[in-house]
């Protein structure tokens, strides 16, 4: 008589029978955890359902390795498995497109989800207005000749932005005589010897002490057009 179901034995059964591979008591275990079953609940149905011959078993030692019965089980010719190759590889083909088809349709969602709602693009034109609103009337200043920054304060930031060109000089001056004197009768690579102790020049970075040099002359000079 086979076991009930909603048995010990019964859910062991199942669980043997579906996995169809070798399996100890410890892993039978574990995967039935959520049927609450103890170990030795389990180790008992599997050695009663061995005894009746509903399941196969193994010793290896004193490891004992339960199988389900294979003659249960329709094995199919060669031309079934031709056929359930070929199924098989139509079914993975639909998924395939399956596949695509979702990521096309999750593209087209990023892309609807990335577009602007009518009351976000309100908002982004009434601020847009008033940002051109305030350049227009910047503008308006400046064409009717007001002056924004204090001469002063003008002259103050002249006299700063002056004594720290005069320093940068100054130190690119000292550098340079040090450097020289350093290498003048090195024997390796002057390149090799300047990333060796990670020196950048300004051109490293992007910076050019001329530019800014320059950009001083010409607030002089068009001050003194003025």
């Amino acid at each position: 008589m086979a076991p009930k179901s909603d048995s010990v034995e019964g859910i062991v059964l199942n669980f043997v029978n579906e996995q169809n591979r070798p399996l100890n008591s410890q892993n039978v275990a574990d995967s039935l955890q959520k049927f609450n079953l103890k170990k030795s609940s389990v180790q008992k149905a599997l050695d009663a359902l061995a005894d009746s011959g509903r399941i196969s078993f193994k010793e290896y030692g004193k490891q004992k390795i339960y199988l389900a019965r294979q003659d249960q089980f329709d094995i199919p010719n060669s031309e079934e498995l031709s056929r359930m190759k070929e199924e098989n590889a139509k079914l993975q083909q639909q998924l395939e497109e399956q596949k695509r088809a979702i990521s096309e349709v999750e593209g087209e969602i990023k892309t609807l989800q990335s577009n602007l709602t009518l009351e976000q693009i309100r908002a982004k034109e009434a601020k847009l207005k008033m940002e051109v609103e305030e350049m227009e009337d910047k503008l308006n200043n400046l064409r009717g000749g007001v002056t924004l920054v204090k001469f002063e304060d003008r002259k103050v930031v002249e006299e700063m932005y002056s004594d720290r060109i005069n320093q940068w000089r100054r130190r690119k001056r000292i550098f340079k005589d040090l450097w020289d004197a350093i290498t003048e009768n090195l024997p390796k690579d002057l390149k090799e010897f300047k990333e060796e102790l990670a020196i950048e020049y300004d051109e490293d970075v992007g910076v050019s002490f001329q530019l800014l040099c320059d950009l001083m002359q010409h607030r002089k000079k068009r001050a003194r057009c003025q």
